[in-house]
């Protein structure tokens, strides 16, 4: 269904993707340091979980498009590759991210997994992103589309879940270094660079690509 380089491709942007501390990373950071480890990483299974709902929306409403014509889904394709361009763009001429962590109340476990669920698949920015992403990996030659989009959220869920739980851990022994908004902005302001390179990178290849 995938060839390896693909799925290489895949994984290397996703990693890349998680380098940059988004709101989904600060509310982590937020329930860690409210809640204690269970809660930062009920928080973060949360965000895994919405989106992979994202990505069954996302896989049922384009694979509908793609069955209904090819030419509709290229040009959904297409139009999600400016979209990568546009946000590529916007990250490489940022200067200073808007970062600062959520304040969040105490909470127990399961009421950390379902607020974050709800925020992550309420959120537009996240729908729009996923519409956007997955299809520069999905190629209606190789197979179930349905399929394949289900594989690709399954790998971004899975590595998603290991990423918040490893900055949940490193929360733990960092808590007041992590406090420090001056340190979140100076990441940010580095890994906005890394992700809009990645976002440019995919737009292009698109663009660029042998039909």
């Amino acid at each position: 269904m995938f060839d390896l380089s693909t799925l290489i491709t895949y994984v290397l942007v996703v990693l890349g993707l998680f380098v940059i501390p988004g709101p989904a990373v600060l509310l982590t950071v937020s329930r860690t340091l409210q809640n204690g480890r269970k809660g930062g990483i009920m928080t973060g299974l949360g965000i895994a979980t919405g989106d992979f709902l994202h990505t069954l929306f996302a896989a049922v409403g384009l694979s509908a498009i793609l069955m209904t014509s090819s030419l509709a889904f290229n040009f959904v394709k297409f139009a999600g590759a400016a979209y990568l361009l546009y946000l590529g763009i916007r990250a490489m001429l940022s200067k200073e991210p808007e970062l600062k962590t959520p304040k969040v109340e105490s909470a127990g476990a399961l009421k950390s997994y379902a607020s974050a669920t709800m925020a992550e698949v309420l959120n537009p920015k996240t729908a729009l992103f996923f519409l956007a992403f997955l299809p520069q990996f999905v190629n209606s030659g190789h197979g179930n589309t349905i399929g394949q989009f289900l594989i690709l959220g399954l790998i971004f869920v899975v590595l998603s879940a290991l990423y918040t739980t490893i900055i949940v851990l490193s929360v733990s022994a960092l808590g007041r270094m992590v406090r420090r908004t001056a340190w979140i902005r100076r990441l940010g302001r580095f890994s906005g660079k890394v992700v809009g390179a990645l976002y440019i990178g995919l737009g292009l290849k698109v663009a660029f690509q042998r039909q």
